[in-house]
């Protein structure tokens, strides 16, 4: 009885070290890097060499036999390197058993590759590992002794191996050895798989057989040597994720530390490819992605929502399963065209780049194989390019035949193939492997996010360059002629009394485009900011003209708006003695961003380029349209002969352009509500003190919301007319909504909703005017003007919003003197119009003149505030109510009147009913055909 069966406790405590060991994970980045450190002889250290034989023999020698097989399970237990510790286990076993020589297979799959064939005791460790990949010995399972062994998993003991049919005597007739005795056992791990096999063939003591305590010390031995090969793998594969992992850390850093130019990068990645994979020649073919500017642009600015069509998925295709035909005469693709060629040689370290012709990419076998691989999406591995092609392939201006081909697609970030990888010929001479494959492909993963990340870079680049030409362009037409300039510098410019700046009832109406911009260099002068901030006056009119030629022609957010938007902050500032609150700096930002405020509006605000996914909206996802406001009042200031700043200090410069900026950011709504609550709260704790920068901001955010809809405070009929251009620009945007969007505009856009806009008017005189003006008029007691003009014509809007109830229109005309529909019958017209004129309340005379509210008619009599009629709507409760009131309070005649009204509208109402669907149908036409009557009249105040 041996050792082992004497003392079964050492076996147990080494195999739970050994079990502990092969559950671990993986090894440690240090042990790998330590053992990568190590030299070939340490790695290498195997009882091989006949010296160190003898002396390692002569000690085991000493050892019994216990003794003996624990000192050989010690020796393989704590070797990592799989070549090294397969030499010491057939070396082991030879001693062990007196064998003459061994191999040892290992399974991938279900073939068996030698690891290592034909060792004897004597045989050193390199020249085994060299036999062994000369020969590359491949069985499959169930051939030949050592397949029957993996696959049925038991021992295999033949005492004449020339009378065994699974003995294959090619290489005893290939190398002059006989083979007589076989000994052959399997290696499995410890779930029981079959990893490996090992053979041992021959005795050297004179017997001509494996007896069977040899074969019990073979399946013993090779029990423990399983569990060494598996944490040998195991390692193995953990020191190649570790190569593998630095080595694609150190190409991600090479790739994004050179993004400036395509040809250094494309020639880092293919160096690292090359000598990483030990090649001959690497080459990189990039695809034509962008054939024009048009679509470089487009790709640009493509919505966010569409979806990128994905390609097949990557797969390895081996050689044998792709036709040739396939790859020579491949269908015409008219996207996939190559217009760069790098191509780098193993003695080179600089690559070869070229722009390829189609007739160039014809005659090429190498650049038709990449084609196949682009337009298929798919990884090709050739192993044998002449057998398999019948004929030489070689590269462009190249000697160098194409052994074997790896060839790979290289794919941005969006699954998009922007090129083609290719290896070609191992210096082994062997094909490329799995790992290879799989090696090259992070290669390709890299390769791609840096190609594409550099020339995205390089679109930029060109983009840039082209929006610089663009901004020169546009400078030159978007600034003022210098015959307007010269002009306006000659010109008188009348006193700020003339122009009623100091008003807050300014009208622009009576003003010229030329008086226009009179009227704001006034200001600049009344406000002495031409003196003290030295702005050339030639530069000041320059600057003006071009802020005014950068004005759409819309219909209510135009260069006027601007106008009165910056005249209503000189009132606020001079009438409303709010300059005392202000430095002459401030005062200078505030009225340049008045002036700038709306600059290039088109019209339609930042819902509508959100919804619609402008591009103004991609630049600013927030306060769009006023971002874009201050970049063109950048852009005019920056522009040749118009910087009114340029006398500043930098320290001034900067301050003036920070309270532009945020001055017109303020006029966003949106900006509004968000502070309006932090600028109540002050003025309620009895806040007076606006010095800080933070309270600073705040008062002149409330400030250019007051100017921005000072057009509510304005008289009458100045609100009125305005009101109207408003309304119809919002109808404009509804219009553009339904037709663009297919979508319903909200009611204040909605053209079919007009009516309604008084009501509107008054919910935005409660909700935004209002509030304002009264805590600036109950704080600032000089502003009260803006209040209560405010108040008044909320009087107004209130009393159009009670007439439309009744069936009144107030948008198709400048006064409410035409009704929807003419009455029939004239003596029923004539007592009805009497008692609705009978009905208006008493009013003093005078009362409505200029108002557009009561009117003349020809013949001199008065037309009252009810003199038009709706058939489609009913009477107010308001309405009904004078009306019932008056049969008590009027004489006979008016209330005969009044029965026939209220008879007639009882028929109408009726009516109204049957027919109010043809009436909606045809609303819409009847809006397009009084439409031309409004715009032709709003066209003289634009």
């Amino acid at each position: 009885m041996c050792l082992l069966d004497r003392r079964p406790e050492l076996v147990e405590r080494w195999l739970a070290r050994q079990s502990a060991a092969v559950r671990r994970p993986s090894v440690t980045s240090e042990l790998a890097a330590s053992w990568l450190a190590a030299s070939p002889f340490k790695r290498s250290r195997s009882p091989s060499r006949p010296r160190e034989s003898r002396e390692w023999r002569r000690r085991l020698g000493l050892l019994d036999e216990g003794e003996l097989f624990m000192e050989l399970i010690r020796d393989v237990s704590n070797e990592l390197d799989i070549d090294v510790l397969c030499h010491k286990i057939l070396v082991n076993v030879g001693l062990l058993t007196r064998a003459d020589r061994g191999s040892l297979f290992l399974a991938r799959g279900h073939i068996l590759i030698a690891k290592l064939f034909d060792v004897t005791v004597e045989t050193e460790l390199e020249e085994a590992v060299k036999k062994a990949r000369e020969e590359e010995i491949k069985i499959p399972f169930g051939v030949g002794v050592a397949g029957v062994v993996a696959q049925s998993k038991a021992v295999i003991n033949i005492r004449d191996a020339y009378t065994d049919p699974r003995f294959n005597s090619e290489i005893d007739m290939r190398t002059g050895y006989k083979t007589n005795t076989i000994l052959c056992g399997p290696i499995s791990n410890y779930e029981g798989e079959v990893i490996g096999v090992a053979q041992i063939i021959n005795k050297t003591d004179g017997t001509k057989e494996f007896t069977e305590r040899d074969v019990e010390v073979f399946q013993r031995y090779l029990t423990f040597c399983g569990i060494g090969i598996q944490n040998a793998q195991l390692f193995e594969m953990s020191v190649q994720e570790f190569k593998r992992n630095q080595i694609l850390l150190n190409l991600a850093r090479s790739i994004f530390e050179e993004q400036s130019n395509l040809e250094r990068l494309v020639t880092k990645i293919m160096t690292e490819a090359r000598d990483l994979l030990k090649c001959e020649s690497c080459a990189v073919f990039l695809l034509d992605t962008h054939c024009c500017e048009a679509i470089l642009l487009e790709s640009l600015v493509v919505k966010t929502t569409l979806s990128i069509c994905e390609r097949k998925p990557l797969c390895r295709r081996e050689s044998n399963n792709v036709n040739v035909d396939e790859i020579l005469s491949p269908k015409e693709v008219s996207n996939f065209k190559f217009t760069t060629v790098f191509e780098l040689r193993s003695a080179s370290q600089k690559a070869d780049v070229y722009n390829p012709t189609q007739s160039d990419l014809g005659k090429s076998k190498l650049a038709q194989i990449a084609k196949y691989v682009a337009t298929t999406g798919q990884i090709l591995n050739i192993g044998d390019v002449s057998s398999w092609m019948n004929e030489d392939v070689t590269g462009k201006g190249d000697s160098v035949v194409a052994r074997c081909i790896l060839c790979m697609p290289i794919i941005n970030g969006q699954k998009q193939v922007i090129g083609v990888a290719q290896l070609i010929n191992k210096e082994t001479g062997q094909p490329f492997t799995e790992n290879d494959v799989s090696i090259f492909e992070a290669f390709a993963i890299f390769c791609g996010l840096g190609i594409h990340n550099t020339q995205m870079y390089e679109n930029a680049c060109k983009l840039m360059a082209k929006q610089k030409v663009a901004l020169e362009c546009l400078s030159y037409h978007a600034t003022a002629s210098i015959d307007d300039t010269t002009k306006l510098i000659k010109d008188n410019i009348p006193s700020a009394e003339k122009y009623n700046l100091y008003s807050f009832k300014f009208i622009d109406f009576d003003l010229n485009d030329e008086d226009t911009c009179k009227a704001t260099i006034r200001m600049f002068l009344q406000c002495s900011l031409v003196e003290q901030f030295h702005i050339p006056y030639d530069v000041l009119c320059r600057w003006v003209l071009s802020v005014k030629k950068n004005y759409r022609p819309v219909k209510y957010h135009n260069w006027r708006h601007a106008l009165n938007v910056a005249q209503t902050m000189f009132a606020m500032l001079k009438t409303g003695k709010m300059e005392r609150f202000m430095t002459d700096l401030e005062i200078l930002g505030l009225l340049v961003a008045c002036l700038c405020h709306d600059l290039d509006h088109r019209g339609t605000n930042n819902a509508f380029q959100t919804k619609t996914e402008s591009p103004l909206a991609i630049l600013y996802t927030t306060s769009t349209m006023e971002h874009h406001h201050f970049d063109q009042c950048v852009m005019i200031l920056n522009s040749e002969g118009n910087n009114i700043f340029q006398a500043l200090s930098p320290d001034d410069y900067r301050y003036v352009m920070k309270v532009v900026e945020q001055s017109i950011l303020s006029t966003d709504l949106a900006m509004y509500f968000k502070k309006k609550n932090s600028f109540m709260e002050l003025i309620e704790n009895g806040e007076f003190d606006f010095q800080s920068e933070g309270k600073k901001e705040l008062l002149c955010g409330m400030m250019m919301t007051a100017c921005d809809v000072g057009a509510i405070a304005k008289p009458w009929e100045v609100q009125h007319k305005v009101a109207k251009l408003v309304a119809d620009e919002f109808f404009d945007q509804g219009d553009l909504e339904k037709l663009q969007l297919n979508t319903q505009p909200i009611a204040m856009m909605d053209r079919e909703r007009k009516d309604e806009l008084p009501q509107m008017q008054v919910g935005f005189i409660d909700v935004i005017c209002l509030p304002l003006y009264k805590v600036l008029s109950e704080t600032f007691p000089w502003i009260k003007p803006l209040y209560e003009g405010t108040l008044e014509n909320r009087k107004h809007w209130q009393d159009l919003a009670e007439k439309v109830e009744m069936g009144l229109t107030w948008i198709d005309h400048d006064t409410i003197e035409k009704p929807i529909e003419e009455f029939t019958g004239d003596e029923d017209a004539k007592e009805i119009e009497f008692t609705v004129t009978t009905l208006n309340c008493e009013k003093k005379a005078g009362d409505g003149e200029g108002t557009g509210v009561s009117t003349r008619r020809a013949n001199g009599t008065t037309m009252g505030r009810f003199a038009s009629l709706r058939k489609n709507r009913a009477l107010g409760k308001s309405v009904r109510t004078r009306i019932s009131r008056s049969l008590y309070a009027k004489s006979s005649s008016e209330k005969k009147a009044v029965k026939i009204l209220l008879r007639s509208l009882k028929k109408r109402t009726k009516h109204n009913q049957s027919s109010s669907r043809k009436q909606k149908a045809n609303y819409a036409h009847s809006s397009d055909i009084r439409r031309p009557h409004l715009s032709q009249k709003l066209s003289n105040y634009c």
